[in-house]
């Protein structure tokens, strides 16, 4: 099985016949820090797997304020949903950091879905996983606390990153900046700045080289359930 995609999740039941099938038709590309992948609109020309970096999708608030709806993290996809119903990226795609992508033409791609029913169902479970996240987050931004809000995204990056668990904490794997958590939270940097000081605070989180680590998972639950 080629290195690139042993540690894919979304292809990891395929036989090796089918992966060797599905490498010859990636192509390789490089986006820097705060480099567009695609824009909201922009035709559903290719499937995109993240090897290196992180990649946020992101949409514009009526006031015209960047608001991140997922970050998606290396040997995850993104483009999905526009690639499999042919419509138009409802979102837009930028490197959040230095980032090395996988790209499959979405003609490629139908074509293994095709071949692979196994796959089709898979990926089919996964978009609607993230159409209920999607759905839940922006109920939140609408209805939330800050406090809740910014501690319900972190409960879920922790929980997505699978490391830890509700005894003994979860580490988000990955850096994030306070803008990013704002963004992500539909908040200003001060605010998040001044709500993550609360949870440290509070001994449920603590934070070293740019990363974040939930203590109690549990605890952090029982603070947000509080703030309700």
């Amino acid at each position: 099985m080629p290195l690139e995609l042993e540690n894919v999740r979304l292809f990891r039941d395929l036989n090796s016949r089918e992966i060797e099938r599905i490498s010859l038709a990636l192509k390789k590309e490089t986006r820097k820090k705060r480099e567009a992948v695609f824009a909201e609109g922009d035709a559903p020309g290719w499937f995109y797997i993240v090897l290196e970096g992180k990649i946020k999708i992101t949409k514009l608030s009526p006031g015209g304020r960047e608001i991140i709806l997922e970050i998606i993290a290396p040997m995850d996809f993104f483009g999905g949903v526009a690639v499999v119903r042919n419509i138009p990226y409802p979102a837009n795609a930028v490197a959040m950091e230095d980032s090395v992508l996988l790209k499959m033409r979405r003609e490629d791609f139908m074509e293994a879905l095709g071949r692979n029913p196994g796959l089709m169902k898979q990926i089919f479970a996964e978009l609607g996983g993230r159409l209920t996240d999607s759905l839940e987050s922006r109920r939140e931004l609408a209805l939330g606390r800050v406090e809740v809000r910014i501690a319900s995204l972190l409960l879920k990056l922790a929980k997505k990153s699978g490391a830890g668990d509700l005894v003994n904490g979860a580490g988000i794997d990955m850096k994030l900046t306070k803008q990013d958590i704002a963004e992500m939270s539909g908040t200003t940097v001060e605010t998040a700045i001044r709500t993550m000081s609360k949870f440290k605070k509070a001994g449920v989180l603590e934070e070293k080289d740019g990363r974040i680590k939930i203590k109690s998972m549990s605890g952090l639950q029982e603070l947000i359930s509080k703030e309700e």
